[in-house]
């Protein structure tokens, strides 16, 4: 009875230093973090990992930061890849929105408007993800705007001297308020010399005021 209950006393105090370790581990990786010591936090979360077998969403998620701080952004998009897949969905959810801020920075703006997605299916409460993809989808809508502009006037012929004269005389009408002859010079210009369209838009304009003019 003695020998089982010896046995039983001495086994107890093993555990228990593992555990200690543990939790000191634990503690240590996230005090380097906290502290902005990035390097070292990569470090003891890695210790985590590798020589105590926690494998926790938390503490992955926590390595993810700890590369991506430290300037180790490849590492770091690595990380968060796999924790977009964690089982605990507002875990999921940052990871995939800090993967798109990653991307964003690396002008992979499809790629991080993607993973900003991700970030708002795995937990629709996220509000920075939300914020996110708001704020990237009207950039590249904006964007997309304009780089079609530019296709549009790179495309367009550079008006002759005749065009700019035309298209001067029309200001001057304009001028006058005399909306009706002025697109008048516009269409007849057109006619004879095709570089007049580089004024395309302002023979819309001026389409469009004579149509109001005549309601």
């Amino acid at each position: 009875m003695n020998k089982i209950l010896l046995a039983t006393l001495l086994l107890i105090p093993a555990s228990w230093s593992k555990i200690s370790e543990k939790n000191a581990a634990i503690d240590l990786a996230a005090e380097k973090y906290k502290v902005a010591e990035y390097e070292e936090s990569v470090r003891q979360h890695l210790a985590l990992l590798n020589e105590h077998g926690i494998t926790a969403p938390e503490a992955n998620f926590d390595l993810a930061l700890s590369y991506q701080f430290n300037g180790q952004e490849e590492e770091a998009k690595k990380k968060y890849l796999e924790m977009t897949g964690a089982a605990k969905h507002h875990i999921a959810s940052a990871a995939a929105n800090q993967n798109g801020v990653l991307l964003g920075r690396d002008k992979k703006y499809e790629e991080a408007l993607a993973a900003f997605k991700t970030a708002l299916i795995k937990d629709p409460t996220n509000e920075t993800a939300r914020y996110n993809y708001e704020l990237l989808a009207r950039w590249l809508d904006k964007n997309q705007d304009q780089q079609d502009q530019e296709n549009q006037d790179d495309n367009k012929q550079e008006p002759s001297n005749y065009a700019k004269r035309m298209k001067a005389e029309a200001d001057k009408l304009v001028d006058q308020f005399k909306f009706q002859e002025a697109l008048d010079v516009m269409a007849k210009a057109l006619e004879i010399d095709e570089t007049v369209s580089h004024y395309q838009e302002f023979i819309k304009n001026l389409g469009d005021i004579n149509e109001i003019n005549a309601n």
